[in-house]
């Protein structure tokens, strides 16, 4: 059985938590942020998991991760 290859912009936007979600970060933290609220960037701290269905589709991109 040869090897899989993971989707290399998925390996660095996303992870797996000890129950087993898959994790990411938020977007949209990185620049012009004199625009955005202080409270928006706030709740952009940190880290949130996926919706189920989201999941799935990335866990498509990361077969090692499913396991």
């Amino acid at each position: 059985m040869p090897k899989l290859k993971t989707k290399s912009g998925a390996k660095k936007r996303f992870g797996r938590t000890a129950s087993g979600k898959v994790q990411r970060n938020y977007g949209y933290k990185r620049h012009l942020l004199t625009n955005k609220s202080k409270q928006g960037k706030r709740l952009r701290r940190g880290t949130t998991t996926l919706e189920k269905g989201d999941a799935k589709l990335v866990l498509t991109y990361m077969p090692y991760l499913r396991g």
